[in-house]
C-alpha cells in the first residue's frame, strides 16, 4: 500500500468536486522499466524508464470526459483538474456515463495474488547485461553458419496503481515482471532470410527459463522455417502450437465484447447460451489465479473480480462487459475485458497427437491476415512444419487459411497437454480436423 498516492488521489477527488464535479475516479499509475539488448556480441541498447501519471475520469452535467497528465505537482494539478472539469461542460451529453453503483465493488478476494516480485530490487545491471549475452551468444552457437543475425535482449519492470472513485471505491495494485527474448536471421537459399524468435515473461525472475534456452530455443525456431514451401491446396488436420493459439482465439474473442454487440459488429451478439464450438473448447476467465500476469482484484472501472467459465465446453456463457455498455445494452455488467484466459490443457503430448494423425500441418506462426467481428470470417497466412506419419518432413509458408468461425471452432478436436506459461492467455496446443489449407 502507497499512502503518498492514495492520499494524492484523495486530494485529487476532493478538488474536482470543488471545482464542480458531480464525480470523478482518479488512476494514479508509477511504472519503472529497464531494458538491455545485445547485437554483434555488443550492447545496442541500454534503457531505463520511470513515470507517473495521473488520470482522471470526469463526470458533470451528465458529461463526462478522461484526461491524464505527468505533472503531479499539486498547484500544477489543481490548475489541470479545475481546467478537466471547465472543458468536460462543453461536451455533449450522454447518459450513460457514471460511476458503477457500489454494490459492484463489494465482496473483493481478500487474498495476495502475487503479482510482484519481492527479489525485484535486488536485480543488477550486472544481471541484466549477462543474461543478454548469454542469450545472444546461445543463439549464435546454435545457429551455426546459418546465422546472418542475432538480438537479443532482457527487459524488466515494476508498476503501482491506486484507484479511486468518488462514490467509495479504492484499491490497490502492485506488479513486476520479467522478459527474456532472441531473434534470429537466418541464410536460405537464394534471397530468402527467415526470421525466428523465442521469448518469455514472467512476474519472478526464477520462473523464467535460463537465458541459454531461450537462445537456443530462438535459433531452433529459426532454423525449422529453413527451406519453407508451398504444398498443394488440402484439406488435412492442423495443430497450432500453443503460444500462437491466441492469435486465432482473440478472433473469436473480438465478437464477444460488449462494445462489438451494442455497436452491432458481433456474429456472437444473439448467441448466448447456444453451442458455438466443439466440447472441447472451453474459455475460462481467472483473474483471482495467485501468480498469474494478468491476475487482479478489481478492474478498471473498480468491479470486483470473479471466475468466470466464458465458454464452456463449446457453449457460450457470458461476455466481456463493462460498466458504461451495461448501461447501454440495459444488461449486468461482467468485467471489461479477460484477465487470466485459459483453455484447459488435455492429456496427450503434441508427439502424441501428431503420431496418432499421421499428416497434417503444425503451425507455429501466422502472417498478416484479419478477422471480422461482425461476420465471424477470417483468414490468415501460416508457418509451420508438415508431418507424415507423426514426423516432420518439411518446413511450410506462403499457405493460407481461411473460414469463419463459427464453422473452425466446431472443427476443434483435442487439446494437447502443454499450456503456454508465459503470458496472461494460458493455452495448449489445438487440433482441428478438416482445415481446408490453400498453397500452390
Amino acid at each position: 500500500m502507497n499512502k503518498e498516492l492514495f492520499d494524492l488521489a484523495s486530494w485529487a477527488i476532493e478538488t474536482a468536486k470543488k471545482a464542480g464535479a458531480a464525480a470523478s475516479r482518479v488512476a494514479i499509475d508509477r511504472e519503472r522499466s529497464v531494458e538491455v539488448s545485445y547485437r554483434e556480441r555488443k550492447p545496442e541498447n541500454i534503457k531505463e524508464a520511470s513515470k507517473r501519471t495521473l488520470s482522471i475520469e470526469i463526470f458533470v452535467d451528465g458529461r463526462f470526459s478522461g484526461q491524464s497528465t505527468s505533472d503531479l505537482r499539486k498547484k500544477a494539478l489543481e490548475e489541470f483538474i479545475t481546467h478537466a472539469v471547465g472543458t468536460t461542460r462543453l461536451l455533449a451529453e450522454d447518459p450513460f456515463r457514471s460511476l458503477p453503483d457500489p454494490r459492484y465493488y463489494e465482496g473483493r478476494a481478500g487474498i495476495d495474488l502475487e503479482t510482484s516480485d519481492p527479489a525485484y530490487t535486488r536485480f543488477t545491471p550486472e544481471e541484466r547485461h549477462k543474461a543478454a549475452r548469454a542469450m545472444e551468444e546461445a543463439c549464435l552457437q546454435a545457429g551455426g553458419d546459418k546465422v546472418i543475425s542475432v538480438t537479443a535482449g532482457a527487459e524488466d519492470g515494476q508498476s503501482e496503481s491506486v484507484l479511486l472513485a468518488s462514490n467509495g471505491f479504492n484499491g490497490y495494485q502492485e506488479s513486476t515482471y520479467f522478459t527474456g527474448s532472441a531473434q534470429m536471421t537466418a541464410q536460405d537459399a537464394g534471397d530468402r532470410r527467415p526470421n525466428g524468435y523465442y521469448y518469455a515473461v514472467a512476474i519472478k525472475h526464477r520462473e523464467l527459463p535460463g537465458p541459454e534456452e531461450i537462445g537456443r530455443l530462438a535459433a531452433r525456431n529459426t532454423l525449422d522455417l529453413l527451406g519453407a514451401k508451398k504444398i498443394k491446396t488440402e484439406t488435412l488436420p492442423v495443430i497450432i502450437r500453443n503460444q500462437d493459439v491466441p492469435r486465432v482465439l482473440s478472433g473469436l474473442l473480438a465478437a464477444m465484447y460488449g462494445s462489438s454487440i451494442q455497436q452491432k459488429r458481433s456474429f456472437l451478439a444473439d448467441k448466448k447460451g447456444q453451442k458455438i464450438a466443439s466440447t472441447v473448447l472451453t474459455v475460462i476467465d481467472d483473474p483471482l489465479l495467485v501468480g498469474g500476469l494478468g491476475s487482479r482484484l478489481f478492474d478498471r472501472d473498480g468491479i470486483t473480480a470473479r471466475k468466470r467459465v466464458m465458454i464452456d465446453q463449446g457453449v457460450l456463457n457470458e461476455f466481456f462487459v463493462d460498466w458504461y455498455y451495461s448501461r447501454k445494452l440495459g444488461w449486468e455488467p461482467t468485467t471489461g475485458g479477460p484477465a487470466n484466459l485459459i483453455v484447459p490443457p488435455g492429456t496427450r503430448s503434441v508427439a502424441e497427437i501428431m503420431k496418432d494423425i499421421g499428416r497434417g500441418i503444425y503451425i507455429t506462426g501466422f502472417i498478416g491476415g484479419n478477422s471480422n467481428s461482425t461476420t465471424g470470417d477470417s483468414s490468415v497466412g501460416i508457418l509451420g512444419k508438415l508431418f507424415e506419419n507423426g514426423v516432420p518432413v518439411q518446413s511450410v509458408a506462403e499457405m493460407n487459411i481461411a473460414g469463419n468461425h463459427l464453422d473452425f471452432w466446431n472443427k476443434l478436436v483435442e487439446a494437447a497437454d502443454d499450456p503456454w506459461p508465459y503470458s496472461s492467455w494460458r493455452t495448449p496446443s489445438l487440433v482441428f480436423s478438416d482445415v481446408v489449407v490453400s498453397g500452390a
